[in-house]
């Protein structure tokens, strides 16, 4: 049976919908899942190639053995080395528990210019032991394989700092290089993980 659409005020048949596999193939894909359980890195050394235009790296409940901060680097020697060079950008909205401070700022002390060190994916303070202070987010990291051109990436992170804010972590930057970034990994600051999760995407339709 057909289902009827308006389409600029047209009926149009559907006369199939789309299969399971497809609307997978357009949208995420799970391709690899890390757990911590006292880790002092989650790397992700395969599976970043040209299969997809983008990658999506999912944060959930992202909790440090101490005080210290999340965050990440890139590798183009299949996670040999983790150095290399990025330029960013970060700001942060933030607000205290009891609602006696807030901010909107950007943070001038967390960006990169040109530096090869991880970049912090958690800003304006540290996440410390207490309960309340796991981690989650997202990062997406564009055309890792491109021999052309830098490849960008976007991260988004949501937690609370040492201080009781909740803080909102905005970073975007590029990897000032034109080799494939293949690996990824992300740490503390100092210290393990002692719990969290990362889920790797392939995000949109595969490559042909």
């Amino acid at each position: 049976m057909a289902i009827r659409t308006a389409v600029n005020r047209a009926l149009t048949a559907i006369t199939a919908l789309p299969t399971a596999a497809a609307l997978t193939d357009g949208n995420l894909t799970l391709l690899t899942t890390a757990t911590a359980s006292s880790s002092s890195t989650l790397s992700f050394t395969s599976s970043i190639n040209s299969t997809y235009n983008s990658y999506l790296f999912k944060f959930i409940n992202i909790h440090p053995s101490g005080t210290n901060r999340f965050q990440f680097n890139g590798s183009i020697d299949a996670g040999s080395n983790y150095n290399v060079t990025k330029t960013t950008t970060v700001f942060i909205a933030g607000m205290r528990e009891d609602g006696a401070d807030n901010a909107l700022t950007y943070q001038t002390g967390d960006d990169h210019a040109q530096q090869t060190s991880f970049q912090d994916l958690m800003a304006y303070g540290n996440q410390d032991a207490d309960n309340d202070h796991s981690l989650n987010g997202t990062l997406q990291l564009f055309n890792p394989s491109s021999t052309t051109f830098v490849k960008h990436f976007i991260a988004i992170t949501q937690g609370n700092i040492d201080t009781n804010y909740s803080v909102q972590t905005f970073v975007a930057g590029y990897f000032n290089n034109t080799n494939d970034i293949d690996a990824i990994r992300f740490q503390m600051s100092s210290g393990n993980m002692d719990s969290g999760t990362i889920k790797m995407y392939g995000v949109g339709p595969k490559q042909s």
